[in-house]
């Protein structure tokens, strides 16, 4: 500290001099300061130029553009959004600008929205700063289902190539807490490979006809058909009754190598991206959870698939020994379902007369509003 104020006393004494001395004293003035403080040349003349009290010295590099309303408004739209990542941000950020306009929830001057619109995934990290915290785990209540194995077929990661909806992976997903004793609720997650198009029922138990029961009404809930679905090797999924359901409507029934949670990579990471950041790792056990556990689902399913932009891997590529996954452009699952030659058009029409209706931010609201009821309903 002292070596400080004794720096200060010297630049103090020896500005005067300096600011009057001409060019070839300046010099020799520089030399002895930067020869005793072992300052960098450039700090020294700034400091005998400007002093240590000097304000409005104009700091060098490039002057901010992104800031007020438009970083504001980043912020806003990227909680909307569930916080994603720039790569599923940035290609989003023109269409859901447009659908809170439409609903007045965002304002901004032409200038302003601009600058949003023009920011690129570097200036969107930069802007975020994304809050970090640790993941929970929860607890796996798998159980192989060993009778039926041989006859239902094993897919991997690898062989799934299904370019057209309705082939999706299927989990469940156990609210039990930290133990397995007892009743609980669970969710059952549904995944179509092609489009991300995700659905979550919640059950109030662990059995083989409520499962059989949460697929039915799954097939009524998406907007296409059903035509294959691949799941875990627990024996809600591997028994006779949902085997002989797909060999009579003639959807194909596909299972997971055991203990290779890669083979289900789609859903495992809905169980946590939509399920577990949602709703949390508690235990739910009572009817009244399972209620408020459906009406968060039945706006959950609508701000998911209509607002929220998934990547799709379209590659992978070895480049000095490292692996580079390819991904096409962020798109929400309604986008990818509208691009669907398969998709009917009167499907298209409906989905696209729900989308022109639908708030992003009624529906956030209410989502947390309900979760809120659930949270302090078990505590």
């Amino acid at each position: 500290m002292w070596l400080v104020r004794s720096i200060r006393e010297l630049v103090e004494s020896i500005r005067p001099r300096y600011l009057r001395a001409d060019k070839k004293e300046k010099k020799r003035i520089l030399d002895e300061f930067v020869a005793t403080t072992r300052y960098h040349r450039k700090h020294a003349i700034r400091l005998l130029n400007h002093g240590y009290k000097a304000k409005g010295i104009k700091k060098p590099g490039r002057q901010k553009i992104y800031t007020g309303a438009v970083v504001e408004a980043l912020k806003m739209i990227w909680e909307l959004c569930g916080r994603i990542c720039s790569k599923r941000l940035h290609p989003y950020l023109p269409e859901i600008v447009g659908v809170l306009e439409r609903h007045n929830e965002l304002h901004l001057s032409p200038e302003e929205k601009g600058l949003l619109l023009q920011m690129s995934r570097a200036t969107i990290d930069r802007c975020l700063l994304p809050a970090r915290f640790e993941k929970p785990r929860g607890i796996s209540t798998t159980k192989p289902g060993p009778l039926l194995k041989k006859a239902i077929p094993v897919r991997t990661w690898a062989q799934w190539d299904d370019a057209r909806p309705g082939f999706v992976e299927i989990d469940l997903l156990a609210h039990c807490g930290n133990s397995v004793e007892g009743q609980y609720l669970n969710t059952l997650t549904a995944v179509d490979v092609s489009t991300g198009w995700t659905e979550c029922l919640a059950i109030f138990q662990k059995t083989q006809f409520a499962v059989f029961e949460a697929i039915q009404e799954l097939r009524r809930r998406l907007p296409f058909p059903l035509l294959g679905i691949d799941s875990d090797n627990g024996t809600e999924f591997i028994n006779e009754l949902l085997y002989r359901y797909c060999m009579q409507e003639q959807i194909t029934f596909t299972r997971s190598r055991p203990y290779k949670k890669n083979d289900q990579a789609h859903v495992e990471q809905k169980n946590w991206s939509i399920v577990r950041r949602t709703i949390g790792y508690d235990r739910f056990e009572t009817q009244s959870e399972l209620a408020l556990l459906r009406r968060i689902y039945q706006d959950l399913r609508l701000y998911t698939n209509f607002f929220q932009p998934v990547l799709k891997l379209i590659g992978k590529v070895q480049v000095d020994g490292k692996l580079i996954k390819q991904h096409d452009t962020a798109s929400t699952p309604f986008r990818r379902v509208l691009a669907a030659e398969q998709v009917s058009l009167e499907v298209k029409t409906n989905l696209m007369n729900s989308f022109v209706q639908l708030n992003p931010v009624t529906l956030r609201n209410s989502i947390d509003h309900q979760v809120g009821i659930l949270w302090k309903i078990i505590r």
